[in-house]
């Protein structure tokens, strides 16, 4: 039973500026009018250019500020995806037709290989935070990636141990769909694309992947538009509510975004690398900001709240709740001719934040 007092709601700002969200297409706004420079942003896009973005938007207080490429190009969103799967979770969560404490053997997600006995106990929870202990592959592993670097089955109690594990995010596809009765792809038409306004979104181009060749639980490849991708984001940072709707209960947006797993328990070590600037956790099929501990005082900066949903080669959203931001990022495997590695990701999004001007912007190019 998810109970709703777990967490304190925080009640939506009064402030319009922090309230709203677009309607059938975006506004836009210059970026000088939200504390941000043009002519910043102009070092931006000749990083895009230089690499293999297809495109990207930054929205502030609800508006693009800045926009660069094919926005409405729909393309194979990669493991965002995830991120998306937990935001559907959030009202059958809420209405009981998901049981998060309910065990994998409960809900009957047996596999082509069975259940150990030291399996048969993780609960539908611990999927979605990638802590099930279940190392059972999903498709052919390559060497170097999180499915090869996975542990031994049976070496770890369920909840002991998070590691980046394809099985637990597809599981948990299968799990929604037995207890909702609902098909993924159905619920995200009528959950989200429809009630967001979503402008690109086409129910044709999803289709699962089904061929697996150790598991029966199937991926579930989403295909959105960058711009969609947004209005994804700008649901988060509204805590649910989309224009006064609330569409996401405000509670499941907090507590799919806690930090359930610290950066420094980040498993494989690939996805962990101290000398990086940014240090990511892990909540529920999110990846959460982990506050650096330089001093006992409170740490501020921009990625202070911040959450992220990631996807290979160059698919994101990020929402940073301290600049009342989101960041959608998209590289079209098809037609970009390349990816997006993390390097390049950081520098993207340190790109967008030092584009701050702090109320004294230069003047914008004629």
């Amino acid at each position: 039973m998810f109970l709703l007092s777990v967490l304190s709601p925080n009640v939506l700002a009064q402030d319009p500026l922090y309230s709203f969200s677009p309607g059938k297409t975006w506004e836009t706004e210059a970026p000088e009018h939200y504390e941000y420079s043009s002519v910043y942003f102009e070092a931006l896009t000749t990083f895009l250019k230089a690499h293999h973005s297809t495109a990207l938007v930054v929205v502030r207080h609800g508006k693009i500020i800045y926009q660069y490429g094919d926005t409405a190009k729909v393309s194979v969103i990669a493991s965002v995806r995830k991120s998306v799967l937990s935001m559907l979770y959030g009202n059958y969560v809420a209405n009981e037709k998901i049981d998060l404490q309910k065990t994998v053997k409960e809900i009957g997600l047996d596999d082509k290989e069975p259940f150990l006995k030291i399996e048969e106990g993780a609960k539908l929870g611990q999927l979605l935070a990638g802590r099930s202990g279940i190392y059972i592959v999903a498709g052919k592993p390559d060497a170097g990636q999180p499915e090869s670097l996975q542990p031994r089955r049976g070496t770890e109690l369920p909840g002991n141990y998070f590691t980046y594990n394809e099985w637990d995010f597809n599981a948990a596809g299968t799990a929604f769909e037995k207890l909702t009765g609902k098909n993924i792809y159905d619920a995200l038409e009528s959950d989200l694309a429809k009630p967001l306004g979503m402008e690109d979104f086409d129910r044709a181009k999803q289709e699962k992947i089904s061929s697996l060749p150790y598991s029966v639980h199937p991926q579930y490849p989403m295909y959105l538009s960058t711009r969609d991708m947004a209005r994804l984001g700008q649901l988060m940072l509204r805590q649910g509510n989309w224009n006064g709707k609330q569409v996401i209960p405000v509670d499941w947006v907090h507590y799919s975004t806690i930090e359930w797993t610290p950066f420094q328990e980040i498993n494989p070590l690939g996805l962990r690398e101290w000398t990086r600037p940014e240090r990511w956790g892990f909540g529920l099929m999110w990846f959460v900001w982990d506050q650096p501990g330089y001093s006992d005082l409170p740490w501020t900066g921009p990625l202070r709240g911040a959450y992220i949903a990631m996807g290979s080669g160059g698919q994101y959203i990020a929402v940073l709740p301290a600049e009342d931001m989101v960041i959608a990022h998209k590289v079209d495997f098809a037609t970009a001719g390349g990816q997006i590695n993390p390097l390049e990701w950081d520098a993207i999004l340190n790109l967008v934040l030092a584009s701050s001007c702090f109320g004294n912007c230069p003047t914008p190019p004629q």
